[in-house]
């Protein structure tokens, strides 16, 4: 997953796409990088590591401009370690185009030698993201009459991406002397949301990965982008929109809702936080069908997304909820930490019990959700450290059994400790005295119940089934090797291609001047 922001204001964006990137950081926390535009040229900064990291306040002074976009990296495809996969990425022709991708192309190696031999064009890093802006980059060019382009020709373009590209993206991109274009997927898998704010009788344009940023930035959610919508907004803040998908399926994410996105956010007309409070009402009902004779003393959430789930499980049980574990804020979220040895590591860096809520009691531990297992077998061995007599293990979504393709970074099969397990050698793996998973259907419905109109989901973590209908055995075998090439140790942490000695790029582009 990826954080993306793109905005067009009344005055300099610099430090509105700064605090909306800090806003979205949970997003991903490799890499950031932010460009913007002033006077027909590209002015860009990014590099590896946080927000507040790659930015200086000599970078910030560097970017100047009206409009521009945002990118956090949490990498997917590609190499962790190469300062050069940073977005924005940039190519000069045709026109001056920046782009910055949230997602995963599921047909990205077929597109490279397509473009190779078809379209003429080279592609200089292992990410999905430059494949992407060169296929957006060809369709402009075939789409525009010589050297003009114009609002149909960037539709044109974008259905044109839609035709030819395969998987989940949410784009925002930056056509130089023309405006700032976002569009999303045909089946709506990753998160795009628009935003407005009137200033001094203008209108001033967001669009972001999550509602959360408009609230901070002080704008005022609009709506979602559609699957297969491209919004477009010109440098005068002319707002147009069009439908450049032949056919659409909305089928949002479903892990956005258990864990990826901020609790505070709305996506797809569905609150974040509401939606894990239902699912822990749909637990708890659960949990009283299967397993009424459990004696539980105290419900405790797993910091920090399970909390909501965590809280209505124990309102609808009758049991008090109580905070057992205090989170350490300055170590990032083991879920996106490399390396098994680092995860359990860390573990114990990031969480610290409260004895007095464990000790002598049987406990209800809360998660949103149990990927590889190593965490969920620390932190019931804590608890029972911690004097907890008995732990039982609660999960708000079903058994994570199969890697995802459409941009988050699931671990290989092999790693996912429900892969080839039952629910009962689960338990058994993570030392707890019983487990119980959320149903997908009543997943589902945790979700639908906020917004009836979502009729699918893409769930296919969960269940194995690839909503766009293109994941074929071969695919998912390369995608596990890839992965596995790629884990730490397999390339160079100092190998940041072409920077200033600290790892950070710095460049100032040329446009192609004004319309």
């Amino acid at each position: 997953m990826c954080g993306i922001l793109g905005v067009v204001a009344t005055s300099p964006v610099n430090q509105l796409l700064y605090d909306g990137l800090q806003v979205l950081q949970h997003r991903g926390q490799d890499a950031a990088g932010i460009a913007t535009s002033e006077g027909g040229r590209f002015h860009m900064h990014k590099g590896p590591g946080l927000v507040r990291d790659v930015f200086r306040t000599r970078n910030m002074r560097d970017l100047t401009g009206n409009w521009g976009i945002g990118h956090v990296r949490y990498p997917t495809a590609g190499s962790a370690y190469n300062a050069a996969e940073a977005q924005p990425f940039y190519v000069n022709s045709p026109f001056g185009l920046l782009l910055a991708h949230n997602g995963n192309l599921t047909n990205s190696e077929a597109l490279k030698r397509e473009m190779y031999l078809s379209d003429l064009r080279h592609i200089n890093t292992s990410s999905d993201s430059e494949v992407l802006l060169n296929v957006l980059a060809h369709e402009l060019q075939a789409a525009s009459k010589g050297l003009k382009l114009d609002e149909e020709a960037i539709f044109t373009a974008v259905a044109g991406v839609h035709r030819r590209c395969r998987g989940a993206y949410a784009v925002v991109a930056m056509i130089a002397g023309y405006g700032l274009l976002a569009f999303r997927d045909p089946y709506g898998i990753r998160p795009l949301v628009i935003g407005r704010n009137e200033l001094d009788g203008a209108t001033e344009w967001l669009v972001a990965s999550e509602s959360v940023a408009l609230d901070v930035l002080g704008f005022r959610l609009l709506r979602d982008v559609a699957p297969g919508e491209a919004v477009l907004v010109d440098v005068d803040g002319r707002f147009h929109s069009r439908q450049c998908a032949a056919k659409t399926v909305h089928a949002p994410c479903m892990f956005e809702f258990v864990y990826l996105a901020r609790p505070d956010s709305i996506i797809d007309g569905v609150s974040v936080y509401e939606s894990r409070m239902k699912m822990g009402e749909f637990l708890a009902d659960k949990m009283k069908r299967t397993m009424p004779k459990v004696e539980i003393d105290v419900v405790i959430p797993i910091p920090d997304s399970s909390r909501p789930s965590a809280m209505q499980m124990a309102e609808r049980l009758g049991l008090p909820f109580r905070e057992g574990f205090v989170k350490n804020r300055y170590i990032g979220r083991t879920f996106i930490m490399p390396g098994q040895a680092t995860r359990k590591k860390s573990v114990r860096q990031k969480l610290n019990t409260i004895h007095q809520e464990f000790k002598g009691k049987s406990v209800l531990l809360v998660d949103d959700s149990i990927v590889r297992g190593t965490t969920s077998r620390e932190i019931v061995n804590m608890a029972r450290e911690a004097g907890a007599t008995r732990v039982y293990l609660a999960s708000a979504a079903p058994p994570v059994r199969y890697a995802n393709v459409y941009g988050i970074d699931m671990p290989t099969r092999g790693e996912l400790i429900a892969s080839d397990r039952s629910e009962e050698d689960i338990c058994r793996e993570i030392g707890a005295d019983g487990l119980i998973y959320q149903d997908l259907d009543d997943l589902k419905a945790s979700v639908r119940a906020l917004n009836p109109a979502l009729s699918f989901f893409e769930t296919s973590c969960f269940d194995g089934s690839y909503i766009t209908g293109d994941i074929t055995t071969e695919y998912l075998n390369g995608v596990e090797s890839q992965r596995s090439e790629a884990k730490p140790g397999k390339a160079g942490h100092g190998d940041h291609g072409d920077d200033n000695g600290d790892g950070q790029l710095d460049l100032n582009l040329a446009s192609s001047g004004e319309r």
